[in-house]
Order: C-alpha cells, then sequence, then structure tokens
C-alpha cells in the first residue's frame, strides 16, 4: 500500500523557525528537525539559520555525507506543496482613486513642497532686500 504524503506550503514551512519548532526545506522535502538540533554536529544554530526556508543551496554546499542524507529520511514529515500560492486581487471600483494616484500625487508633494518652499522664500528675501537699497 503507497505511504500518503503530506504537502506543506512554504508558508506553513515558514512558521516554524524557533528552536522548539525546527522545520527545514530540502529538495523540496519538509523536515522536522527540532529533536535534531543538539546532536547535529554542526550546531543547532546551523539548522536554526536555515529553519523555516528552502535551504537545499545550504545543504549542498556543506557537502553532507550519504550517512547524513539517510539520518534525514528519520525526519522527513512531508513535502512541499509544488502548486503555486495563487495571490489575492484588489477590487478596485472605478468610481474610487486608486492607490497609485493616490501614491503619486503624496510623492509629488512630497519632492516639489521643499523646492518651491525655498524659491517662494528666495523671491521674498529679494524683493525685500531691493526694496532697502
Amino acid at each position: 500500500m503507497p505511504t500518503i504524503t503530506k504537502l506543506y506550503s512554504m508558508k506553513e514551512a515558514s512558521q516554524h523557525n524557533t528552536q522548539e519548532d525546527c522545520w527545514v526545506v530540502i529538495d523540496g522535502k519538509v523536515y522536522d528537525v527540532t529533536k535534531y538540533l543538539d546532536d547535529h554536529p554542526g550546531g543547532d544554530d546551523v539548522l536554526l539559520s536555515a529553519a523555516g526556508k528552502n535551504s537545499t543551496e545550504e545543504f549542498e554546499d556543506a557537502g553532507h555525507s550519504k550517512s547524513a542524507r539517510e539520518l534525514m529520511q528519520d525526519y522527513c514529515i512531508g513535502e512541499l506543496d509544488p502548486t503555486p500560492a495563487i495571490p489575492e486581487l484588489e477590487i478596485v471600483r472605478k468610481d474610487q482613486p486608486s492607490n497609485l494616484i493616490t501614491k503619486l500625487s503624496s510623492k509629488t508633494l512630497q519632492y516639489w513642497a521643499v523646492p518651491a518652499t525655498i524659491i517662494g522664500i528666495s523671491v521674498v528675501t529679494a524683493i525685500l532686500y531691493s526694496r532697502k537699497k
């Protein structure tokens, strides 16, 4: 009978990133290495820095032995869900100003307010100075 593999999203795996609950993702598989932290030859800080993220590159760069790769199977709890997460769409009504317009107008005000103020003060100062002569 085939074994059923549990699928985890990367978002779910990323929530397990502490010393009390430590998961790593390597080659599309999810490993709960919480109980292995104290036994890891490189120290628990290596696993904790890889916790909650895809650490395939770091794992391969470390040059793990065949026995280390076999030991990993004891900690495998599932696979990474290959289905990409679909971002939520933002619904904008036509009678509402879009966020882009609001952002652009605030940036325009931010970048032009200071130079316009400086020019205004310079003009007033020049007029007052010329009247004194």
